[in-house]
């Protein structure tokens, strides 16, 4: 196996693992709402929900510079060499932030990297935002504009994974609730209402994911 089949098929797994792991995500969070169900059904459906989530969180890091390597690799990103490493570079310190917050529950830094983690993806939404606006405008850097393109939907992937984050914060107060006093009605609401407002950015990623993987299928090919 050739080193741009090799890269393309971790490129596809990535596709794969993130939206079936945002399904599994999305499907699992039912149960954590419901009501009717126990504080520790409950509890197990969250259990099951992050654990679906990491594969997404994983991914994320890794599909961007194993696509730009394919783009490197067929002729169409053009830049030096160092712009590739550093493009990996990035993404691995970023592979390896996520996982050392997944790996480290409890521990005392974990505040302050989650900050950094948050700090690192508008940097990065910025950023490739605004590669993706001067590949456009200026024909340069990209062959087609289809990958501009596609790297702008990524960054706006990364932007719907923070709101997501932001909208959560009241359910994690009070889903902290549930477990030490038990549901009443207002914490019920509360992660209720916290699930309902990031279902439209669930639904702004499998439709951004699924317009970059036709974009890498009928036009890379």
């Amino acid at each position: 196996m050739s080193v741009y089949l090799l890269i393309k098929f971790f490129h596809n797994l990535c596709f794969v693992y993130w939206l079936g792991g945002d399904l599994g995500t999305f499907y699992a969070s039912r149960f954590v709402a419901r009501e009717d169900l126990s504080p520790q059904a409950r509890s197990t459906a969250l259990t099951i929900m992050m654990g679906c989530d990491q594969g997404p969180r994983f991914c994320m890091p890794l599909i961007l510079p194993l696509g730009l390597q394919l783009a490197f690799l067929t002729g169409q990103f053009s830049v030096p060499v160092w712009v590739v490493v550093a493009a990996w570079a990035i993404c691995l310190g970023w592979f390896a932030l996520v996982a050392v917050l997944h790996f480290s529950h409890g521990k005392g830094f974990i505040p302050v990297l989650t900050r950094l983690d948050f700090a690192l993806r508008v940097v990065l939404i910025a950023g490739l935002l605004g590669v993706a606006a001067w590949a456009l405008l200026s024909n340069a850097i990209f062959s087609s504009n289809w990958l501009a393109i596609k790297l702008a939907v990524f960054a706006l992937l990364v932007f719907c994974g923070l709101m997501i984050r932001v909208r959560l914060k009241n359910f994690i107060v009070a889903w902290g609730t549930l477990l030490q006093k038990g549901a009443d009605d207002h914490t019920n609401r509360t992660i209720r209402g916290s699930i309902a407002a990031c279902r439209p950015f669930v639904y702004l990623i499998w439709v951004g994911l699924l317009v970059n993987a036709a974009y890498g299928l009928h036009l890379l090919n």
